[in-house]
């Protein structure tokens, strides 16, 4: 996928036929990264035939923003974007700087704020946090398509 060309002058740090990824250095990189899912997984339908519902951009859309949001917030330095289509699903993949692995708080409908997280590992098939050599990486599974009902499947930790 050539990010250029679809009106976008980022320029993926990787990029093959069902996986892009790129580094975001400032806060004007949440709503690059929520447009770079769009484009992505508008391409993967248009161009590889694979069904991509409009909940599962919108979801996609969802998460990554939270994920990149969440890093830019509470690390320093660059955090790192990835998406990966395989088994119906794909994969959002944030890596960041800091140490220190969030926690995802118990529901609180009084609690004001703090609910992204909660959020995204609600609506995930799949959700992990990750330590690496450096940093951290949170990692999250969105199907593709919805089931016959319009459901998304169950959630599993990773």
């Amino acid at each position: 996928m050539d990010l250029e060309e679809a009106g976008d002058d980022r320029h993926p740090l990787a990029t093959n036929a069902l996986s892009v990824s790129a580094a975001f250095e400032d806060d004007t990189g949440i709503a690059e990264a929520r447009d770079m899912a769009h484009t992505f997984l508008t391409r993967v339908q248009a161009v590889h035939g694979l069904p991509v519902s409009s909940r599962a951009i919108g979801m996609v859309q969802l998460v990554v923003s939270e994920l990149v949001t969440n890093a830019r917030k509470y690390a320093p330095g660059p955090c790192l974007l990835s998406l990966e289509v395989a088994d119906g699903a794909v994969r959002i993949s944030v890596w960041d700087s800091s140490t220190t692995l969030p926690s995802i708080l118990a529901p609180d409908p009084s609690r004001i704020g703090q609910h992204g997280l909660e959020i995204v590992a609600a609506i995930c098939v799949g959700f992990a946090i990750h330590r690496e050599p450096v940093g951290k990486r949170i990692t999250a599974d969105v199907m593709l398509a919805d089931d016959p009902g319009g459901a998304p499947s169950g959630r599993q930790m990773l």
